[in-house]
């Protein structure tokens, strides 16, 4: 009897000895897509086909009030530094804006994840993907401690060669390292390239016993809405029953998962997008074949994943690797050829001849059951499916519904490499990490969690303290939401409580003093 205890001491010792090696400098994987909804996974409530995204959901957690920064740009700079944007100098996008705040690129006093995790905890360090935070050399991802770097600098690129879309600054749209390449039409279709360089970059470094750190940002969904033509035809024709029923069918679906409250209503449908049984049908086509192409992107950019899982599991690295996936914000309402810094062009749709957006009527469909878009403070903006996988580590299946922010994430990558953030890095004083580690939920272990969490773009500004939420649109009076009975905000209940607006404003403009925001109007033209 004694020797059997002591064996079974022995092996619970050796059990918990190998869950702690497990969780010591794991390989650390991010992947983030690209103005994606709410609701465009099959696992959180799509009909699109995403089984390699769906199995890591199924393996791992969901996080169902995850916040993004509402925009590529400050969500980019959340995620890599752990402040909040205008902490970071990227308050808005890559345009000086006249503030050390809205100075359009990563400040001397952030680190980026790459940074510390290579020179704290000897990391490779790889990036393939969109940027954009930045366009002076000293915010390229070269310079920002990543070893190895594909990246595209400006925010929206032809999925088929190198032509510039939209005029954000950059002269250069993207680079290998620290030299400019161009990809033309014969080129292969971007979301691949990015999967490829990544897989391309893990068999370089096979043979290396440290650990990698891999942050692999898609430009997909983003527009122009450009996809591969075998892809577009398998969901052609799919989306003629149209946004009204898709949203209420997505609706259900996120609803059976437990993904939302029974309780939370399907918000309207925005005033701005038509009934679809009112369309004729030569629009009916035309909207279907843009949701088609959109859901293409989707599919394609969930392939792309399944190739850098297959690829983990090939090189043995899948066993002490954690992957992270989310979207930077909210389905977009961009009407792409209203910008008139965008190249106009007319060709098939979906073809590198074509520029295109779903515009307002999906990206509704894309953020059920939630209001408004990209941009917005609203949950429609700021809200993102999260998914945390992390075999022998993460109870599969499991759910949180605390809420967490971008923030959170370099503490996180930094807890579980055993990494202290340090107040300077390279004679540079850095300011204080904003976010608290995950470690605590991926364990599903009690996590204490935010006091409060706050937000403001272009004028767009919200606070979340508990289940509250002040939320307000640019020259817009607040609006307050008790997102335990309402994540949709469909019920505004500030004039019922006045005095709970005006403590969470007092709270909120405390945060916005702290952090630099700076009033939109007067800095908008610039």
């Amino acid at each position: 009897m004694k020797h059997l205890l002591l064996l079974i001491l022995c092996l619970l010792s050796g059990s918990i000895t190998f869950a702690q090696k497990q969780i010591t400098k794991p390989n650390i994987v991010i992947i983030l897509a690209d103005d994606m909804g709410f609701a465009d996974l099959g696992c959180f409530g799509s009909e699109i086909h995403t089984p390699n995204i769906d199995k890591l959901a199924r393996e791992g957690l969901k996080m169902t009030q995850f916040y993004n920064a509402g925009r590529c740009c400050p969500s980019r700079t959340s995620l890599l530094t752990g402040l909040y944007p205008h902490q970071a100098g990227v308050g808005d996008m890559v345009k000086y804006k006249g503030s050390p705040a809205y100075q359009g690129y990563l400040n001397e006093h952030c680190a980026t994840i790459a940074e510390l995790l290579k020179t704290k905890a000897g990391y490779n360090t790889i990036v393939s993907g969109k940027w954009h935070v930045g366009l002076q050399p000293s915010a390229l991802a070269f310079n920002r401690g990543f070893d190895r770097s594909f990246i595209m600098l400006n925010n929206g690129s032809s999925y088929f060669n190198s032509a510039p879309l939209y005029n954000d600054g950059s002269k250069i749209t993207f680079m290998l390292n620290d030299r400019e390449i161009t990809r033309n039409d014969t080129s292969k279709y971007l979301t691949q390239a990015i999967t490829d360089f990544a897989i391309q970059s893990l068999e370089q470094i096979k043979t290396d016993k440290s650990p990698f750190f891999l942050y692999v940002a898609y430009n997909a969904p983003h527009w122009p809405i450009q996809a591969l033509p075998e892809d577009i035809a398998r969901y052609k024709g799919k989306y003629l029953k149209g946004w009204d029923k898709l949203r209420k069918q997505r609706y259900e679906k996120l609803l059976a998962s437990g993904i939302i409250k029974k309780y939370w209503k399907l918000s309207d449908r925005d005033s701005r997008a038509p009934a679809w049984d009112s369309l004729s049908p030569q629009e009916k086509d035309k909207w279907d074949t843009r949701m088609a192409i959109y859901a293409a992107m989707i599919d394609r950019m969930d392939a792309g994943v399944g190739e850098i899982m297959n690829k983990l599991k090939q090189l043995g690295k899948d066993k002490n690797t954690i992957v992270l996936f989310a979207s930077d914000n909210g389905g977009s309402a961009d009407e792409v050829k209203s910008l008139a810094t965008v190249i106009q062009k007319n060709g098939t749709p979906g073809s590198v001849n074509s520029i295109d957006s779903y515009e307002i009527p999906w990206a509704n469909v894309s953020n059920t059951p939630f209001r408004l878009f990209k941009r917005n403070t609203h949950e429609g903006g700021i809200a993102t499916p999260f998914i945390a996988w992390f075999p022998g580590i993460i109870k599969a299946g499991s759910i949180n519904t605390q809420p967490a922010h971008f923030i959170d994430i370099m503490p996180t990558c930094l807890d579980l490499a055993g990494v202290t953030y340090p107040q300077e890095f390279k004679n540079r004083q850095l300011t204080s990490l904003e976010g608290f580690s995950l470690k605590n939920v991926l364990l599903s272990k009690a996590w204490n969690g935010h006091d409060a969490i706050f937000w403001e773009h272009e004028g767009s500004r919200a606070i979340r303290k508990g289940t509250w939420k002040l939320v307000a649109e640019i020259d817009q009076p607040w609006e307050l939401y008790d997102l335990d009975a309402d994540r949709s905000e469909t019920s505004n209940l500030a004039a019922k409580y006045p005095d709970k607006v005006k403590a969470l404003e007092a709270e909120y403009l405390q945060w916005a003093q702290k952090v630099g925001v700076v009033d939109w109007n007067k800095i908008k033209s610039l």
